[in-house]
């Protein structure tokens, strides 16, 4: 069995968010029920216990400022992965830096790829959808009125579950704590 994938990301919520979402379900409607996210860790095996992974996002967030970017241009991975992205265009900066600081101990990765902040649209199968599918978002982003901002307050440890799915474990305010879930 393969081992589970852990990942940080930083939900948007905001109109940019929405805008994301509303074209993925139509651009690929078996993965609608992702949420927008700008991915500060990719998927990773741990490399140490999921409480140690919590203990470094606890620590590194504390110390790390809320802070805004603002989304530039629709791109694309083609041909290295049928992805289709919204590159980060001010601030990407501030993504590298909790990047690189939480990529250590339980949380360390062997990047595949170099880190770029992005906000995916869609990953489809083939080079082919991914070229049509880059072709509508780069039209509907032209026509886009709303805020291009976007701000990262808080970043959502998250694990990979059945079903193209995956599990919040904890929100992390940047400048806090780890949220701790309560009964009522």
């Amino acid at each position: 069995m393969p081992p589970v994938h852990y990942a940080l990301v930083a939900y948007v919520k905001a109109p940019v968010g929405e805008f994301v979402e509303r074209l993925r379900g139509e651009l690929h409607p078996a993965l609608a029920h992702l949420p927008a996210h700008l991915t500060v860790l990719p998927p990773r095996p741990l490399q140490g216990s999921e409480d140690e992974a919590r203990q470094v996002v606890e620590r590194i967030c504390r110390n790390a400022s809320p802070f805004e970017v603002v989304m530039g241009e629709v791109e694309s991975f083609i041909p290295v992965t049928p992805t289709v992205f919204i590159r980060v265009a001010h601030a990407a900066y501030r993504l590298r830096e909790l990047h690189d600081q939480l990529n250590i101990q339980a949380l360390q990765a062997e990047e595949p790829w170099p880190y770029m902040p992005h906000l995916t649209i869609v990953k489809v199968g083939t080079p082919e959808e991914a070229s049509n599918a880059f072709h509508v978002a780069e039209q509907r982003w032209s026509q886009y009125q709303g805020s291009r901002r976007v701000l990262i307050e808080e970043l959502t440890f998250v694990r990979e579950a059945p079903g193209d799915t995956w599990e919040d474990l904890a929100p992390v305010p940047l400048g806090g704590s780890l949220a701790v879930k309560r009964g009522r």
